[in-house]
């Protein structure tokens, strides 16, 4: 699965998160990591589609209207605009797509029940009810003709303050190109239902949006908060029309993809990605792919033909959409091919060590889509000559070609996801033969850059001799991670063979099992598994660097916890966040089944569930407990600004569209 100690958490890992997220920090501030600056790749026809261009530096037109009373009601947001005007923006492919509206008017939210107690944590109020003088909207849908025909015919100028304002927001704060979302509608031969609403809110936070996209699978409406202090999402539910839910989704799925990958030495990562698609619904043109921001699209082509696409700028609202040259009926196939390249997907962390930063999206992947589709890859990677590259599915073949090691992988069977990870590993092998089934454990012949730092650091080398520092050594030895490298062959052994009996057998007939530089977090994927670097660090190690404190048990049982994803989220995968407790509290029951096997002392498996229970009721920093916070069904949105934790830039909330993939 995804990684399972990293931010967003589940309820059932609130606590934990932080103690991991603090070792990490301090692991990196220690460890003296270079930053890698992306090199910048021309675009042929990147961003030239002309209806796009006029989208993206759209402005106000010269049609306003004034509103008295009106009530413009949105699924289960209803607008009371009281007085003032509306002002629209200049018609794109003679589609009016926006207004502003300046005067005195009121939000409120009449949300399902199962968003009602959120709602009341962030508000404090049985009822949502914001004030503003100041709206910014974007919209496909009949907003323009139901403002239009609800005024009356207004002259004047709008202030544009609203209107920029929101543009700076998509662009800049939350990273999503909305101009490129509003061209899928515009260029579309079917009606489109997108509606947006920027408020500058008097109550409750000055930064607010009201997100309503049916192109999006799961929960189409969101209420999100974007200021510095309080942002997160407050409520998100699915659209409450039945006959609209049936309509809604992702506009295609893919079934194949055919991805060829270079990595140098340096760790730039060039590839060519030929992606077959089918179109869930008529009428589609523009089809959004999730990739890397910092991974450049060079071209893209179909028959032979070059496609526009769109790319903005890498630290801004990157998102990759490709422009076809007709619409697509539902059920039609249709194949693409990209080129890109870029670096900071992978990084190069010394001493033969590599760290695949981008897990999901290093290649172009399906945009808005949990583990709950399924397709097929074949892969070839380039990677640098005395290196080993492991990945998802099966080898086919190893060749070289002089300076770059080469491999073929072919998946076993349809994937949520692929992957892959490679080093200067050293291997180890055991094969089962009931099931029949090869594990094999890969650890890193020497330590990543950062571990001689951490060394550096903890013998006092490097601290002031001004009587504040003792300058005492701290022996941690060696830190050579391939000592235990058969004791993680023997847990996935165990594991396999555990697992198959209890549960049946898996979509795959191998495992790899992979150390990864990073501390915190461990992580799967179909056959692949990422095991966190201090794992394989001796337990004199991890007690000299701290690691060993309110772990509960974390060391023992994370390679079998992981290991149990290739049943529960990748054997059986899930379509939201809604159901992804259910893959995590499937794979912390299978391992505390692990526990009874692997440890002979029952009191370890009692202490693993007591100390799960402490993690629902114990409090944080700010007085709450996970089981107060809400539903597990609410994944990683139990963590916000008001329970102890919120991100910014582009981890929490940087497209409405886009799901927790991190797990516990």
């Amino acid at each position: 699965m995804a990684p399972s100690r990293l931010a967003r958490p589940v309820a059932v890992r609130v606590a934990r998160h932080f103690v991991y997220a603090i070792i990490q920090f301090l692991l990196m501030t220690l460890a003296d990591l270079a930053g890698i600056v992306p090199s910048a790749t021309a675009q042929s026809l990147g961003n030239s589609d002309p209806t796009y261009q006029a989208l993206r530096n759209l402005t106000l037109g010269q049609e306003s209207v004034s509103v008295n009373n009106v009530d413009l009601k949105r699924d289960a947001a209803t607008f009371h605009l009281r007085s003032g005007t509306v002002c629209f923006v200049a018609p794109a492919a003679g589609k009016v797509t926006g207004a502003v509206f300046t005067g005195e008017g009121t939000l409120v939210l009449s949300v399902p029940p199962t968003e009602r107690s959120m709602l009341k944590l962030l508000t404090k109020e049985d009822e949502f009810s914001e004030t503003f003088s100041q709206m910014a909207l974007r919209f496909t849908d009949s907003t323009y003709d139901d403002l239009k025909k609800a005024g009356t015919a207004a002259s004047g100028n709008c202030d544009a303050g609203p209107l920029k304002e929101s543009q700076r927001t998509t662009r800049h704060d939350l990273k999503n190109n909305l101009e490129a979302r509003i061209l899928q509608d515009v260029l579309n031969s079917e009606p489109g239902g997108l509606f947006m609403a920027f408020i500058r809110g008097r109550r409750y936070n000055d930064k607010e949006l009201l997100a309503i996209d049916p192109n999006i699978g799961g929960e189409q409406v969101q209420f999100i908060t974007y200021s510095e202090s309080k942002s997160g999402i407050w409520a998100s539910f699915p659209l409450s029309d039945a006959r609209s839910r049936d309509q809604a989704g992702t506009r295609v799925s893919i079934d194949h993809q055919q991805l060829d990958t270079k990595i140098e030495s340096n760790a730039e990562l060039t590839g060519r990605a030929t992606t077959t698609f089918v179109s869930r619904f008529n009428g589609t043109r523009v089809v959004p792919f999730d990739l890397f921001p910092t991974l450049r699209v060079q071209s893209v082509t179909a028959d032979g033909a070059s496609l526009p696409f769109i790319q903005e700028d890498k630290n801004e609202d990157a998102d990759f959409a490709v422009i076809l040259p007709k619409a697509l009926a539902a059920g039609q196939l249709y194949t693409l091919t990209t080129t890109y390249g870029g670096k900071d997907a992978v990084k190069n962390e010394g001493n033969g060590n590599y760290y695949p930063v981008s897990r999901m999206n290093w290649f172009p992947n399906n945009s808005g889509v949990e583990f709950g589709e399924f397709s097929s890859y074949d892969m070839t990677f380039h990677i640098p000559k005395g290196m080993k590259m492991v990945a998802t599915g099966e080898l086919v073949s190893e060749s070289n070609d002089g300076g770059h090691n080469i491999t073929v992988w072919k998946s076993e069977a349809p994937q949520t996801v692929a992957g892959f990870n490679f080093g200067k590993f050293k291997l180890q092998e055991a094969k089962l033969a009931n099931p029949q089934y090869l594990v094999q454990s890969f650890a890193n012949q020497d330590p990543p850059s950062w571990v001689q730092s951490l060394k550096q650091a903890a013998s006092g080398d490097d601290l002031p001799t001004d009587g504040l520092h003792t300058g005492a050594a701290v022996a941690l030895g060696t830190m050579n991670t391939t000592l235990l490298n058969k004791k993680a062959l023997a847990e996935g052994e165990l594991a396999i063979q555990l697992y198959t009996e209890y549960f049946g057998p898996p979509l795959f007939k191998h495992l790899q099992i992979t150390q990864q530089s990073a501390c915190n977090f461990g992580q799967a994927w179909p056959g692949l598994v990422w095991i966190p670097i201090c794992y394989y660090f001796d337990t004199t190690v991890r007690h000299q660097l701290g690691l060993d404190l309110a772990d509960r048990g974390y060391w023992t049982v994370v390679t079998p916890h992981e290991v149990a994803h290739q049943w529960w989220g990748h054997t059986v995968g899930f379509s939201s966040y809604r159901d992804q407790w259910m893959s995590e509290g499937f794979s912390d029951m299978s391992a505390s089944l692990y526990l009874t096997v692997a440890d002979k002392n029952p009191q370890r498996y009692v202490d693993f569930w007591n100390d799960e229970r402490s993690l629902l009721i114990d409090r944080n920093a700010q007085g709450f407990r996970a089981i107060d916070a809400g539903p597990v069904t609410m994944g990683y949105r139990l963590s916000n600004s008001r329970t102890g934790s919120t991100s910014r830039g582009g981890s929490s909330i940087p497209k409405v569209h886009t799901y927790c993939t991190c797990y516990a």
